[in-house]
């Protein structure tokens, strides 16, 4: 009896398990390959990790449906009938329609301040993403048809943006009421918040190093984004509830994947193996080993970029410079998230509604001014958010991006409570005494930064965990699309040349994940994607027509 072909996939995340299970449910005995899924830690979802903290429903990892107008998780939770819970979830109630904004000293701005830079970073981005072309109005000034800058980055022509906009306006003298604060710190303190709320998006810790003009490849779905009642994991079980017992083996961790890019079929034997045995051996943590005819790698792009270091042999031979150098181009980053349940007695939950926490924005001096409330940590200082996790939660959420991510991984609960206080308390504590200043939101002036008590801490650690090494993938400076293309090509590579056609053991390696789509990288549907093409590459290699359209 001919041996089937034996298919392994490193990583039970969503590129993963999206591709196992279009391998066993397109061909109708289910038993055209053997399949394995080896994932190294002890849960299935990868990036995607439901939990709960303090009765509600969170998400550590991938947390929005980005656009429901043709996404493929948005078709998988509405057909599970994952949309809808009676348990409270993070984000139920979409993102704050109307944030209090707080600039550092307890400076409640008003939307005469805030609106025109909030337009202004809109437009500026739009017109990056290709959604809008200068229309010649101040809050477009600064966009230009070609970048129009020596640095090709999305910082760089933020910044053009914001001096532009300042060389377009007349002198619009100070604002009153706001302390020390000039109208320009103020107006830049505010492009800087959007500016972080941006790093987070895209994982850029540094938005000078996102490169400009892959950012208009990058497509959304249309449509409103939500996030998913019953959790982003219902999903993933239900791509994996269709694989038999024992398909999906946990605690399997890779160390190295051995492959052989120099067979060929004028060749029977080459470094001492049988050209007709399974071509790619892998080796896991504890001594043991598999071999395969094809291994479909969807681990993260840190893990690749730790992988294929000089020191390090996770693929032996080494993958082809082609690979190499695209995996090292390709810029990946952290960005993790603090949960943060809070008391206005200490007690746990609110006492009524007049004890909500606002939704708040955060404005905070520059590094190098003279005027930053010392107890405000630095890793606080580019946390452009602290809201509730849905209306009247009494769990907050900020999002943490780049080294004040890794930062917060290493903090203990103590030291984040008492940095997050006293950011608070820098917030809030000349919010009262400034008479003149009009606040539009009574609820966040009925309490002192004094009163709040944080009782419960829980934070993510998508940088230090070995098994990603960070967060989500982007096109840095000096990488391009191309790139993420290259990250698509399996090895050894087939095609019309007479060495491909000489390959006895073709399509060895094969990669997937959000790093290897060219318009949907960082996201969980471009992971969905990139699983899907290939294992309909191995389907269409084995000539299963019909099947993978």
């Amino acid at each position: 009896m001919a041996k089937k072909p034996r298919i392994v996939i490193i990583g039970a995340g969503m590129a993963g398990l999206t591709a196992a299970n279009k391998l066993y449910t397109s061909t109708s005995s289910h038993d055209l390959f053997e399949l394995v899924v080896v994932e190294g830690g002890d849960r299935i979802g990868g990036r995607i990790n439901t939990s709960e903290f303090c009765g509600d429903r969170i998400e550590m990892g991938a947390t929005w449906i980005h656009g429901i107008g043709g996404s493929p998780v948005h078709q998988i939770a509405r057909e599970i009938h994952a949309l809808d819970s009676d348990q409270p979830w993070e984000c139920m109630d979409g993102f704050p329609d109307e944030p209090t904004t707080i600039a550092e000293g307890g400076f409640e701005l008003n939307a005469s301040i805030v609106d025109p830079i909030s337009t202004l970073f809109k437009n500026l981005m739009d017109f990056a993403q290709g959604k809008l072309a200068p229309d010649g109005g101040a809050a477009s000034k600064g966009c230009t048809s070609n970048g129009g800058f020596g640095n090709p980055s999305v910082g760089a022509f933020l910044r053009q943006g914001l001096d532009a906009y300042w060389d377009s306006c007349e002198d619009r003298g100070e604002f009153s009421g706001y302390g020390k604060w000039s109208r320009k710190l103020l107006e830049e303190a505010i492009f800087a918040m959007h500016e972080n709320t941006q790093r987070t998006y895209t994982a850029a810790g540094d938005l000078f190093n996102l490169d400009f003009e892959a950012e208009r490849e990058y497509r959304m779905f249309p449509g409103e984004e939500i996030t998913i009642s019953k959790g982003y994991l219902s999903v993933i079980q239900h791509l994996a509830s269709v694989l038999p017992p024992g398909v999906i083996q946990l605690g399997r961790k890779v160390t190295t994947i051995e492959w052989q890019p120099e067979i060929h079929k004028s060749k029977d034997i080459t470094n001492g193996c049988d050209s007709s045995s399974r071509p790619v051996k892998i080796h896991f943590c504890d001594g043991s080993v598999m071999l395969a005819d094809h291994v479909i790698v969807t681990v993260s792009l840190g893990v690749l970029k730790a992988g294929t270091g000089q020191d390090s042999g996770m693929f032996k031979p080494p993958l082809p410079s082609f690979k190499t150098e695209a995996i090292s181009r390709l810029g990946y980053g952290v960005v993790n998230k603090l949960f943060l349940q809070w008391s206005p007695n200490g007690n746990g939950r609110n006492a009524n509604d007049k004890d909500k926490f606002p939704s708040l924005q955060t404005v905070f001096h520059p590094p190098e001014s003279e005027l930053r409330h010392e107890k405000i940590p630095w890793w606080m200082r580019r946390t452009a958010s602290l809201c509730p996790i849905y209306n009247n939660s009494s769990v907050l959420l900020s999002w943490f991006a780049g080294k004040e991510a890794l930062e917060l991984e290493t903090l203990s609960d103590e030291e984040i409570v008492n940095g997050v206080s006293a950011t608070v308390s820098g917030l809030s504590s000349a919010l009262k005494p400034h008479k003149e200043v009009k606040h539009n939101s009574p609820e966040f002036c009925n309490w002192s930064a004094g009163e709040v008590r944080f009782v419960k801490v829980l934070k993510t650690k998508w940088g230090s965990d070995p098994l990603f090494l960070g967060s989500y993938s982007y096109v840095a400076v000096g990488s391009s699309g191309a790139d993420l293309d290259t990250m698509a090509e399996p090895v050894p590579k087939t095609g019309s040349s007479e060495l491909d056609h000489g390959v006895n053991h073709p399509l060895q390696i094969l990669f997937a994940g959000e790093a290897t789509h060219r318009t949907h990288y960082s996201t969980t549907h471009g992971a969905y994607f990139s699983g899907l093409r290939e294992a309909n590459r191995l389907l269409q290699h084995y000539h299963c027509l019909g099947v993978y359209n």
